[in-house]
């Protein structure tokens, strides 16, 4: 029990992450909610190496009050690229701002990520959604391995791609979607109910520096820990962006996933690239044109991409809710 509401009346969650910063302010948020019940944890490359990111998972479950949520390990690399690309410049070599934090006391579970995402959506069809917050490596195995996962997931809300807005990790592509473009492209077109939030959508939404001197002064839970971990982020920021502050990424994902009022979306087929230097593109059909032969959009199933924010009304409710986290 959660509060007022019983576990039946929760929607079911299963973050697939690679903490990181911003991750864990989703985290934190996610467990914190009382309309959420978070069934596990699954973990990818990308802010940090994999086993970094099982521990760092296991980590934040401990520090949200939630020892024995499960936290499944994901894959140590992509489908078909040769290695992981790590993000430890932004993150720092532990994935939480080089605070070094303690060790976790919990264990992963003895199941693949891809495999517990397909027992959870079969044991709970069309009652699970998965918010996607890295490469989505996991996801693809997943799709590959059962070809009823997309029918029987609820709703899958996915951090990647750039849509029409210049990339973060070249001109061309989102960090997510350049870290397993092969792995984007069957999630996306796998006919699952898929919104997507690119950065286009969550560079919108700074946290200032002011903004975190005054979640570390609220008196939050975790408001200390937060303020902590943001340093290196924060730094980063300046160096790379002239930004003093930073962006939400996660967090802006997580709020489409529970206050989607926030936000207004387009639908429509989306392809990633997967070859060539705009490898990790995002490309959406917008409808605006009939196309009087076939190409690699023709009959590919919708998704909805993020495509206006209320800036103001998703950085309050972010902050609201890290300030009590």
């Amino acid at each position: 029990m959660n509060g007022q509401i019983s576990s039946q009346a929760r929607q079911k969650l299963i973050i697939d992450t690679d903490p990181g910063i911003d991750d864990a302010m989703a985290i934190l948020m996610a467990f914190q909610s009382p309309d959420l019940e978070v069934l596990g944890l699954t973990t990818i490359f990308g802010n940090i190496d994999t086993k970094g990111a099982t521990k760092n998972a296991l980590h934040l479950c401990e520090i949200a009050g939630f020892p024995e949520t499960p936290v499944a390990e994901g894959s140590e690399e992509p489908l078909k690229r040769c290695r992981p690309r790590i993000a430890d410049f932004i993150h720092g070599a532990d994935g939480l701002g080089d605070t070094s934090p303690p060790s976790p006391k919990g264990k992963k579970i003895d199941r693949r990520a891809c495999q517990f995402l397909v027992d959870k959506v079969t044991e709970f069809p069309g009652e699970v959604s998965i918010l996607a917050l890295g490469p989505l490596t996991n996801l693809a195995l997943a799709i590959k391995s059962d070809s009823s996962f997309a029918r029987k997931v609820k709703k899958i809300v996915v951090l990647g791609g750039s849509f029409f807005a210049s990339g973060n990790v070249n001109p061309a592509a989102e960090a997510n979607i350049y870290g397993d473009p092969e792995a984007a492209d069957v999630v996306f077109t796998c006919g699952a109910d898929i919104v997507v939030v690119g950065i286009n959508i969550t560079t919108q939404v700074i946290l200032t520096d002011d903004d975190l001197a005054e979640m570390k002064g609220s008196g939050g839970k975790h408001a200390q820990y937060l303020y902590d971990i943001c340093q290196f982020y924060r730094n980063w920021h300046l160096k790379s962006d002239g930004l003093r502050g930073i962006f939400l990424h996660d967090p802006v994902s997580f709020v489409a996933l529970v206050r989607p009022d926030l936000f207004t979306f387009k639908r429509g087929a989306v392809r990633v690239e997967t070859q060539g230097v705009c490898v990790g593109h995002t490309l959406m059909d917008q409808g605006l044109k009939k196309w009087y032969s076939n190409n690699p959009w023709t009959g590919i199933s919708p998704v909805s991409v993020a495509w206006t924010v209320d800036t103001h009304g998703v950085l309050q409710y972010i902050k609201t809710h890290l300030m009590k986290s």
